[in-house]
């Protein structure tokens, strides 16, 4: 006879230690419990239901050009790592 052969099974679930917000934790806890889900399942499916969900037309300054570039939406300026510095300092990032 032939010796078993070890193996393992993977499954698309990863293990993750998360830091969240308490306004979020309390949000995706509340959706866990509503939805009789693990927290670690209903925040998976808030994500996926976030990324789904198309922003609304103008909702954001920043569009991307033709050449990949990050840039104002109205006035097409490109946004350089100064100006991302500048709003994160003003605490708008």
């Amino acid at each position: 006879m032939f010796a078993p052969i070890p193996y393992s099974v993977h499954n698309m679930t990863m293990r993750s230690n998360v830091n969240l917000d308490a306004d979020a934790y309390n949000f995706a806890s509340a959706y866990a419990k509503a939805k009789g889900l693990p927290l670690g399942a209903a925040i998976s499916e808030l994500l996926r239901r976030a990324e789904r969900t198309p922003e609304p037309a103008g909702s954001s300054p920043m569009k991307e050009s033709q050449n990949g570039y990050l840039v104002i939406g109205k006035t097409g300026e490109t946004v350089t790592p100064e100006m991302v510095k500048e709003a994160a300092e003003d605490g708008l990032g």
